[in-house]
């Protein structure tokens, strides 16, 4: 939020100088993100008073006659679209001939015919704003014709602050500065805001019941929608230009000018924290204004910019009281269609004027809505619209429920006094906001929670400065938090309060007692395995990635992985409209940006959606060749070395892993079908391990091996107990065991395992062998078995185990290699 270093110094008089505030700021948790100079207009620049706009004939132009102070009466050409039709008196900014702007020197040049002394310019020209669609203007009587323009619009700074969501109430000048006087212990100058009249206006106001049900759910309840509705009648504006203060501030807090009632709505949001709408009386028929919920199913509103909305029963609108006041919205359009071809939408409450009912340059006769509207349903709405307004933006966080009449009156005093109008006697006020609660706390509560050692007076003089009603006696404190501060609920929202104002850097450095309940123990559990995979990947060469979790039914279909079930409502971009089912994929894109032949090793630890529910993940890819040339003809050394790795990583962090061949259906569809297995942790099947199929390697362009992981987390664990290593020497014994090529070394060792019992400590192959010696369709798997008992083993004992081994190997229909 942007705001003028001016109009803050105007409201606390005695504020520190611009370069102090940055601490300050933050001290409070509204840090700033910048601080903008913004220079006044150069020397050269001053104010001229229209006397005459006439158009040039045959031209786009418009002449202009100026009454220019000493330099006498002048005429400028002008194309912008709004020097058309200026009315006598209205003031502009001249650019006079000698003065340099951007880089060009203006004089005076002849333009079809007539002398152009200087130009008329627009606030971006100036460099004062962004607006660069008319030149800028200002009322009758702003200032002496000749005044310079620096004299009026002098240099300032523009604070850039950051408010976090549950701020609301900083989201004015009025706020922030509230916040800066409480910390500072400065006087406060509110704005001098009339009395809000007592009587009801002309304006009638009905508001949906609290509560609703949906009558296509009846399960779910609609919160209050509206429950504070202030309603106020202005007669005989005259609009324009806004005054040239206003059009300043206005300009320097980010928003367009556009002229007297728009700037007014506006600025009274800056100024007090609360969206106002402001509506031709002209089109709220019979005086009434009816805030329902929404038409029809499928039903469309327009807005003030011709946008069309689709809208439904969740969404809150203002509509006009069409043929009198209708209890039901889906009546009003039914009985008004004819009038008004069944658009009476005013617009959509606390989010976007309707196209009916909005301000045009012939308005006079105004309605002021201000009103207190349900963020959580406003919020839903606006999100489901795509509607992100600057009135949203506060009424989604919660404004002052009791600021509507008080910001209906301002905006009433202003139009009255800046554009001759005259307020209704009355105002129209319906609906009961919620209050804050009372909420009790003790001194020792609240040091207790936050370490800090403030006596109970300090508390209570802190939440007074920021506006807190503060009652009971000694260490207790009952607190009402006042009505801007809708996020002051509980007593730890006291404690913050207090400890944002004392100081967060007054909290003592001490160590904290740490009291583990028993309900907590191993809670960190995961947290360190995951970390242990993390530390012990990035060991083995890996590293880490963090992808988009989010994904697109094209890219799942050329992964060869599921559809996304779970939808983005809002997706960033075309290509990230669904939560992904996979791991992969996300990897095979990241090894995109990595040049063919290039060695990558990449692992992530991230979360997939699919059908069967929400779980984590870790994800390998190992692409280029990190074999060399060291293996031996005929073993796939890249897919060894791959899961060499795995293998390494389940050593390194005290488990055993083993990969078991997969075959025909078994395969999954992102791997090879001959390079794939089952990829088993402690025992236990975790996922897959295997090379990436090469038609989904085609899709994503990857050239080369490429070799995938997918395992669910958490790993397996296994029970853990000590056993004194045997201090009895070991027996070996060579197998070399002739089997079909078919068969895998897994199938082999699982056999002999199985067969071996309790002697058996650890089977290896040292030695693959295929030719004459074995047959055709045949290898032969040499094995190391390692023996050991609780003590010294005698070939007596081992030799019955092999002969088991033997004739198990031979009831497979396999053979055992002699030579």
């Amino acid at each position: 939020m942007k705001l003028p270093y001016s109009w803050l110094k105007e409201l606390v008089p005695n504020l520190p100088p611009v370069a102090e505030l940055e601490p300050i700021f933050a001290h409070l948790g509204l840090p700033l993100e910048g601080v903008d100079e913004v220079p006044a207009p150069v020397a050269g620049v001053i104010l001229a008073a229209v006397q005459a706009a006439e158009p040039m004939a045959g031209t786009q132009l418009t002449r202009l006659t100026l009454a220019t102070g000493a330099s006498g009466v002048k005429t400028v050409a002008s194309g912008a679209p709004n020097a058309v039709g200026l009315p006598a008196g209205t003031m502009v900014a001249l650019v006079t001939p000698g003065t340099s702007l951007g880089g060009m020197e203006y004089g005076v040049r002849s333009m079809q015919g007539v002398e152009s002394w200087g130009m008329c310019a627009s606030a971006k020209e100036l460099g004062i704003g962004e607006a660069s669609a008319g030149i800028l203007t200002f009322p009758a009587g702003t200032a002496a014709p000749g005044t310079p323009m620096s004299e009026l619009w002098p240099a300032d700074h523009v604070l850039d602050i950051e408010v976090t969501p549950n701020r609301a109430d900083v989201l004015s000048a009025l706020g922030v500065c509230r916040d800066l006087a409480a910390f500072l212990k400065l006087e406060l100058k509110e704005p001098v805001v009339g009395a809000v009249p007592t009587q009801p206006g002309e304006i009638r106001v009905t508001l949906p019941p609290k509560g609703r049900t949906l009558e296509r759910d009846p399960s779910r309840k609609l919160r209050f929608g509206c429950d504070h509705f202030a309603a106020r009648a202005v007669s005989n504006v005259q609009n324009g230009p806004a005054p040239l203060w206003m059009q300043r501030r206005v300009t320097l807090s980010g928003m367009r000018s556009i002229d007297l009632i728009v700037d007014t709505s506006n600025y009274v949001m800056m100024e007090l924290g609360q969206p106002t709408a402001l509506y031709d009386r002209r089109d709220v028929q019979n005086d009434q204004i009816n805030v329902n919920f929404g038409l029809r199913e499928g039903e469309t509103v327009k807005d003030l910019m011709g946008n069309t909305h689709q809208v439904g029963p969740e969404d809150l609108l203002i509509l006009d009281g069409g043929a009198g006041e209708i209890p039901s919205v889906a009546e009003a359009f039914a009985r008004a269609g004819e009038a008004k071809a069944g658009n009476h939408v005013l617009g959509i409450a606390g989010i976007v004027g309707g196209d009916h009912g909005h301000v045009r340059a012939d308005t006079h006769n105004v309605v002021i809505e201000s009103a207190h509207f349900d963020p959580v349903l406003l919020r839903r709405t606006a999100t489901r619209l795509g509607l992100k307004t600057d009135a949203v933006y506060r009424f989604e966080r919660g404004v002052d429920p009791l600021l509507a009449p008080k910001a209906a009156q301002r905006v009433a005093e202003l139009l009255a006094q800046y554009g001759g109008g005259t307020p209704e006697s009355g105002q129209t006020l319906v609906g009961e906001p919620e209050l804050p609660p009372e909420i009790t706390a003790t001194g020792d509560q609240i040091r207790a929670l936050l370490g800090m050692d403030i006596e109970t007076a300090e508390m209570r003089d802190i939440l007074k400065r920021l506006g807190c009603k503060v009652d009971g006696s000694g260490d207790e404190l009952k607190v009402t938090g006042p009505s801007w501060r809708v996020d002051m609920n509980i007593w730890p929202d006291l404690a913050e309060e207090v400890a944002r104002l004392h100081g967060y850097a007054e909290l003592p450095e001490t160590l904290p007692t740490m009291r583990v309940h028993e309900s907590n123990l191993g809670a960190s559990a995961p947290s360190q395995a995951r970390s242990d995979l993390r530390r012990t990947l990035s060991g083995l060469g890996f590293q880490e990635v963090v992808t988009y979790t989010f994904t697109s039914d094209d890219e799942a279909q050329k992964a060869r992985t599921e559809t996304p079930g779970v939808r983005l409502q809002n997706p960033m971009t075309t290509d990230r409209t669904g939560m992904r089912t996979a791991l992969y994929p996300s990897l095979l894109k990241a090894a995109q940006a990595h040049a063919k032949g290039e060695r990558v090793l990449l692992f992530e630890i991230g979360r997939i959606f699919p059908a069967t529910g929400e779980t984590e993940r870790l994800g390998l890819l190992m692409r280029g060749d990190l074999a060399g040339a060291t293996y031996q003809p005929g073993v796939k050394g890249n897919f060894s070395v791959f899961k060499g790795l795995v293998e390494s990583l389940a050593a390194a962090v005290g488990a055993t892993f083993t990969l078991e061949q997969l075959r025909g259906d078994d395969v999954p569809a992102a791997l090879h079908p001959g390079i794939a297995g089952a990829a088993l942790w402690n025992g236990q099947r975790v996922g897959w391990l295997g090379a990436l199929h090469p038609e989904i390697a085609q899709e994503f362009n990857l050239k080369g091996d490429t070799f995938i992981l997918e395992a669910a987390l958490p790993l397996p664990g296994r029970s853990w107990a000590f056993r004194d290593p045997s201090r009895a020497p070991a027996a070996w014994r060579d197998l070399a065991v002739i089997a079909p090529t078919g068969v895998s070394y897994g199938e082999v060792a699982a056999l002999l395992k199985r067969e071996a019992g309790e002697l058996l400590e650890s089977v290896e192959p040292f030695d693959v062998y295929t030719g004459d010696q074995v047959g055709a369709g045949n290898r032969s798997v040499a094995v190391r078995l390692v023996f050991r008992g609780a003590k010294t083993l005698t070939d007596e004992e081992v030799d019955p185990v092999m002969d088991r081994l033997i004739g198990a190997v031979k009831a497979q229909g396999w053979s055992i290699r002699e030579k």
